[in-house]
Protein backbone atom coordinates (compact mmCIF):
# COMPACT_ATOMS: atom_id res chain seq x y z
CA UNK A 1 0.00 0.00 0.00
CA UNK A 2 1.47 3.43 -0.89
CA UNK A 3 2.49 5.61 2.00
CA UNK A 4 0.69 8.88 2.58
CA UNK A 5 3.27 11.58 1.91
CA UNK A 6 1.05 14.55 2.73
CA UNK A 7 2.70 15.12 6.10
CA UNK A 8 6.17 14.64 4.65
CA UNK A 9 5.61 17.22 1.91
CA UNK A 10 4.38 19.86 4.38
CA UNK A 11 7.10 19.17 6.93
CA UNK A 12 10.06 21.49 6.37
CA UNK A 13 13.53 20.01 6.30
CA UNK A 14 15.56 21.02 9.33
CA UNK A 15 19.31 21.33 9.24
CA UNK A 16 21.77 21.48 12.12
CA UNK A 17 21.37 25.24 12.51
CA UNK A 18 17.58 24.88 12.76
CA UNK A 19 17.92 22.11 15.35
CA UNK A 20 20.40 24.22 17.36
CA UNK A 21 18.02 27.20 17.28
CA UNK A 22 15.18 24.96 18.48
CA UNK A 23 17.38 23.62 21.29
CA UNK A 24 18.25 27.15 22.39
CA UNK A 25 14.63 28.28 22.37
CA UNK A 26 13.46 25.12 24.11
CA UNK A 27 15.95 25.82 26.90
CA UNK A 28 14.98 29.49 27.12
CA UNK A 29 11.93 30.66 25.19
CA UNK A 30 12.65 34.24 26.28
CA UNK A 31 16.10 34.30 24.71
CA UNK A 32 16.64 37.28 22.44
CA UNK A 33 17.39 36.77 18.78
CA UNK A 34 20.86 38.17 19.50
CA UNK A 35 21.45 35.59 22.24
CA UNK A 36 20.23 32.76 20.01
CA UNK A 37 22.45 33.96 17.16
CA UNK A 38 25.51 34.07 19.42
CA UNK A 39 24.81 30.61 20.86
CA UNK A 40 24.34 29.09 17.39
CA UNK A 41 27.24 31.08 15.85
CA UNK A 42 25.27 32.83 13.12
CA UNK A 43 24.44 36.48 12.44
CA UNK A 44 21.49 38.14 14.13
CA UNK A 45 19.79 38.68 10.74
CA UNK A 46 20.27 35.02 9.84
CA UNK A 47 18.86 33.92 13.22
CA UNK A 48 15.90 36.25 12.79
CA UNK A 49 15.07 34.87 9.34
CA UNK A 50 15.49 31.26 10.53
CA UNK A 51 13.20 31.82 13.53
CA UNK A 52 10.64 33.53 11.28
CA UNK A 53 10.72 30.57 8.86
CA UNK A 54 10.40 28.06 11.72
CA UNK A 55 7.38 30.01 12.97
CA UNK A 56 5.75 30.43 9.55
CA UNK A 57 6.08 26.72 8.78
CA UNK A 58 4.61 25.74 12.15
CA UNK A 59 7.76 24.11 13.54
CA UNK A 60 7.64 26.76 16.27
CA UNK A 61 3.97 26.93 17.14
CA UNK A 62 4.13 29.19 20.19
CA UNK A 63 6.33 30.55 22.91
CA UNK A 64 5.21 29.73 26.42
CA UNK A 65 6.20 29.80 30.06
CA UNK A 66 6.76 26.61 32.05
CA UNK A 67 4.88 26.83 35.33
CA UNK A 68 5.75 24.84 38.44
CA UNK A 69 2.30 23.40 39.24
CA UNK A 70 2.88 22.99 42.98
CA UNK A 71 4.13 26.58 43.40
CA UNK A 72 1.14 27.73 41.35
CA UNK A 73 -1.22 26.06 43.84
CA UNK A 74 -1.91 22.90 41.82
CA UNK A 75 -0.79 20.35 44.39
CA UNK A 76 -2.68 17.35 43.02
CA UNK A 77 -2.05 15.85 39.58
CA UNK A 78 -3.14 12.70 37.82
CA UNK A 79 -2.98 11.03 34.46
CA UNK A 80 -6.51 10.02 33.57
CA UNK A 81 -7.19 7.54 30.79
CA UNK A 82 -10.49 7.45 28.94
CA UNK A 83 -12.20 4.78 26.93
CA UNK A 84 -14.52 6.56 24.56
CA UNK A 85 -17.46 5.68 22.37
CA UNK A 86 -16.46 5.10 18.75
CA UNK A 87 -16.76 8.23 16.58
CA UNK A 88 -17.12 10.57 19.58
CA UNK A 89 -13.57 12.02 19.46
CA UNK A 90 -14.32 15.18 17.45
CA UNK A 91 -16.97 16.41 19.87
CA UNK A 92 -15.21 15.09 22.96
CA UNK A 93 -11.87 16.80 22.28
CA UNK A 94 -13.57 20.21 22.23
CA UNK A 95 -15.29 19.48 25.55
CA UNK A 96 -11.97 18.36 27.05
CA UNK A 97 -10.22 21.51 25.80
CA UNK A 98 -12.79 23.58 27.70
CA UNK A 99 -11.81 22.07 31.09
CA UNK A 100 -9.12 24.35 32.57
CA UNK A 101 -7.74 21.62 34.84
CA UNK A 102 -6.73 19.52 31.83
CA UNK A 103 -3.16 20.44 30.87
CA UNK A 104 -2.51 17.85 28.17
CA UNK A 105 -4.73 15.73 25.91
CA UNK A 106 -3.53 12.86 23.72
CA UNK A 107 -5.46 10.47 21.51
CA UNK A 108 -3.56 7.18 21.73
CA UNK A 109 -3.71 3.59 20.60
CA UNK A 110 -3.84 0.71 23.06
CA UNK A 111 -6.08 -0.45 25.86
CA UNK A 112 -7.55 3.06 26.26
CA UNK A 113 -8.26 5.85 23.78
CA UNK A 114 -7.29 9.13 25.44
CA UNK A 115 -4.84 10.14 28.15
CA UNK A 116 -5.12 13.42 30.03
CA UNK A 117 -2.87 15.25 32.45
CA UNK A 118 -5.18 16.79 35.04
CA UNK A 119 -3.93 19.29 37.64
CA UNK A 120 -6.03 20.51 40.56
CA UNK A 121 -5.70 22.43 43.83
CA UNK A 122 -6.11 19.31 45.96
CA UNK A 123 -7.58 15.79 45.88
CA UNK A 124 -11.12 17.05 46.52
CA UNK A 125 -10.86 19.31 43.47
CA UNK A 126 -9.26 16.50 41.42
CA UNK A 127 -12.07 14.13 42.39
CA UNK A 128 -14.66 16.72 41.34
CA UNK A 129 -13.05 17.14 37.90
CA UNK A 130 -12.88 13.40 37.29
CA UNK A 131 -16.24 12.31 38.72
CA UNK A 132 -18.41 15.34 37.97
CA UNK A 133 -16.94 16.57 34.70
CA UNK A 134 -15.04 13.84 32.86
CA UNK A 135 -17.22 10.84 33.69
CA UNK A 136 -20.40 12.75 32.83
CA UNK A 137 -19.25 13.71 29.33
CA UNK A 138 -21.20 12.05 26.54
CA UNK A 139 -18.92 9.62 24.78
CA UNK A 140 -16.81 8.73 27.84
CA UNK A 141 -17.34 5.05 28.64
CA UNK A 142 -14.71 4.51 31.34
CA UNK A 143 -11.93 6.34 33.19
CA UNK A 144 -8.87 5.19 35.08
CA UNK A 145 -6.83 7.51 37.28
CA UNK A 146 -3.10 7.40 38.02
CA UNK A 147 -1.99 9.84 40.72
CA UNK A 148 1.27 11.71 40.13
CA UNK A 149 3.52 11.67 43.19
CA UNK A 150 6.39 13.65 41.68
CA UNK A 151 6.86 15.60 38.43
CA UNK A 152 10.21 15.59 36.67
CA UNK A 153 10.75 17.65 33.53
CA UNK A 154 12.78 15.79 30.96
CA UNK A 155 13.80 19.05 29.24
Amino acid sequence: MPRDTTEQSTTPRLDEIDRNILAELTGNGRASVTAVAEAVHISRAHAYSRIARLTETGVLSRFTAVVDPVRAGLRSSAYVTLKVRQHSWRELKEQLRAVPEIHHIALVGGSFDVILLVRAEDNVHLRQVIFDQLQSMPGVLDTQTFLVFEDLDAR
